[in-house]
């Protein structure tokens, strides 16, 4: 990949989340979807669509940046599962979804993609979650 191509958040995952911060590697993105407890990990490397596109060093560093996600949720949430994938087919960008699944929520237990409408968070309780988020995952808002 050229030199001069620089990072950039695809305008589809900016439209549906906000930034929590970032990890050394990733912007770690809450989805704005009240139903799901839902992180994304994007690592800011520009032109990126595949895990194997990434050197092995920085495959390693994602893979833990991805358990730490993925404690948090478990410790925050307790949930019944968690999902953790990399599709891409609809948003090419390289991007690790992390989910806490109840077998009582909206889609259990299919897949969340796809599953009624999206049910933004009331502005207190976004603010209280994104706040709850950055300090279990020892962020800063500078995403």
């Amino acid at each position: 990949m050229p030199a001069d191509i620089v990072f950039a958040l695809d305008p589809r995952l900016a439209a549906d989340t906000r930034a929590v911060g970032d990890l050394e590697l990733s912007r770690v993105l809450l989805m704005n979807d009240a139903r799901f407890p839902w992180l994304i990990l994007v690592p800011r490397r520009a032109g990126l669509r595949e895990l194997i596109e990434l050197p092995r060093d920085a495959q390693q560093t994602l893979l833990d940046e991805i358990n730490r996600c993925a404690y948090v949720l478990h410790a925050m949430e307790k949930p019944d599962k968690l999902n953790i994938a990399t599709l891409g087919n609809v948003v090419a960008q390289l991007h690790v979804h992390v989910i806490a699944r109840f077998a009582n929520d909206a889609a259990w237990p299919r897949p969340v993609w796809g599953v009624g409408e999206r049910v933004p968070f009331p502005a207190t309780v976004l603010d209280a979650r994104m706040t709850s988020l950055r300090a279990a995952l020892r962020l800063t808002a500078n995403a």
